[in-house]
């Protein structure tokens, strides 16, 4: 696993062992981060469900001013900030080691807006002839996420393609990237909230 673009371009992350982390592979990264172009220079970025950070490094490599990572596990923010210490990213890259569910709540409470949105939850089961219950899908629903959006900022959210998503108020879709059974959504809101 590496950073794919930017003045880090190609170092080399470590990553947790395990299956309990499914980084996003490199290609679709880079997918990702052509598609934003421009957009993530100098940006204030929050990716949630940070798992490796691979996403929030590759941010910082390609000129994003700052970056907060949520993740849940310990085990994987040590990974995270020493990665970003070892790109010279630490003092940029903040790791906050809770549940991305109150994380945004309480960033939603103190005000705080990301012109750029980053998240890639595991995934969710397949759903067929229901609503799907899967962690992208509770990110879409919940009320907290749309509030930390700066106006003409973005979501990206990563899911599986067996994994039908809902999209509700207030959220519009502007760009799928799909590869193999990662689908990457853009998203922006319809209205500034």
């Amino acid at each position: 696993m590496r950073i794919t673009g930017g003045h880090a371009a190609r170092r080399i992350l470590k990553v947790p062992k395990g299956l309990d982390v499914r980084p996003t592979p490199d290609l679709v990264k880079q997918a990702v981060f052509n598609s934003l172009g421009e957009r993530v220079v100098n940006a204030k970025v929050l990716e949630l469900f940070a798992g490796s950070g691979a996403l929030s490094l590759e941010c910082l490599s390609r000129g994003a001013a700052s970056v907060i990572c949520v993740e849940k596990s310990h085990r994987h923010a040590e990974f995270i900030r020493s990665n970003a210490e070892a790109a010279d990213f630490g003092e940029i890259l903040e790791v906050r080691t809770q549940d991305v569910f109150p994380a945004m709540h309480q960033l939603a409470d103190s005000g705080q807006q990301f012109d750029l949105i980053l998240a890639d939850p595991p995934y969710g089961e397949k759903n067929v002839n229901r609503r799907s219950t899967s962690l992208a899908q509770q990110l879409l629903d919940d009320r907290h996420l749309p509030k930390l959006l700066a106006a003409g900022g973005r979501l990206v959210l990563g899911h599986t393609k067996r994994d039908t998503l809902e999209l509700a108020t207030p959220w519009t879709e502007v760009k799928t990237l799909k590869h193999g059974d990662t689908v990457m959504r853009f998203l922006e809101l319809k209205e500034p909230m």
